[in-house]
């Protein structure tokens, strides 16, 4: 175990992050005890207070285990953490993890149809107005960055017209996630940030009440750079 003393600005943040690294990397194990309050406490040279916050944020985060009158043990992340743990699995060690690439990729492609779909069924007010704003952005727009964030944008519109919370949750941790590398993506997105008319057609679709439209639109438009991407994560995976 590598934990060393924090700063004290902001202690249970920095114990928190300390766990929550070396759960991640291997360094603690599903089962593991975690020392005593306060032998952590002495470790880290900060108070017994500091670590009890930072082992309720642990515990809310399903990354360890608090039993009364029993020790502390961590839990396999892979089964009971939730989304917001993602950005984290995706960047670790300065580096990204492939996989953890792959299967949003997965799921962007998966869920991004369906919740066109469920626009195109439930069409709010201003749904329209919205996307063709967007889609004029696009169109206007040159910069392979900023059009990434214009479509972004779009498929916020598109998320809010689903009316799905469920959807909305989980687009919003898929797109903190995906913001930072919006430099290093921009080549590979290039081309389906690029495509203003696949847009447009997507949004005619969901204006249209076209459900199926709307779902083929949506899949025609976010299959080739997901299959691009893919492809390039398992050539990367082959030669490791």
């Amino acid at each position: 175990m590598a934990l060393q003393p924090v700063n004290r600005r902001s202690v249970p943040e920095h114990v928190f992050e300390q766990i929550v690294a070396e759960v991640l990397s291997g360094g603690m194990q599903p089962g593991e005890p975690l020392p005593s309050e306060r032998r952590l406490a002495e470790v880290l040279g900060v108070s017994r207070p500091a670590v009890r916050e930072a082992l309720n944020r642990l515990t809310a985060a399903g990354l360890v285990e608090v039993r009364q009158g029993d020790a502390t043990t961590v839990r396999d992340f892979r089964r009971h953490a939730g989304l917001d743990l993602l950005p984290r699995l995706l960047l670790r060690n300065g580096a990204i993890d492939v996989s953890v690439a792959r299967s949003i990729l997965e799921t962007r492609l998966h869920n991004g149809p369906k919740v066109a779909e469920l626009a195109a069924e439930r069409r709010p007010a201003h749904l329209a107005e919205r996307l063709d704003d967007s889609v004029r952005q696009l169109e206007a727009e040159d910069d392979p960055i900023e059009r990434q964030r214009v479509a972004l944008t779009f498929w916020d519109h598109v998320v809010d017209g689903a009316d799905s919370i469920a959807f909305r949750l989980m687009y919003n941790t898929l797109r903190a996630t995906y913001e930072p590398a919006l430099a290093a993506l921009a080549t590979l997105m290039a081309a389906e940030v690029g495509r203003a008319e696949a847009y447009r057609k997507l949004a005619d679709a969901i204006t249209a009440g076209d459900p199926p439209g709307a779902r083929q639109a949506a899949l025609d438009l976010l299959e080739p750079a997901t299959t691009a991407m893919i492809a390039a994560i398992t050539s990367l995976e082959e030669h490791r």
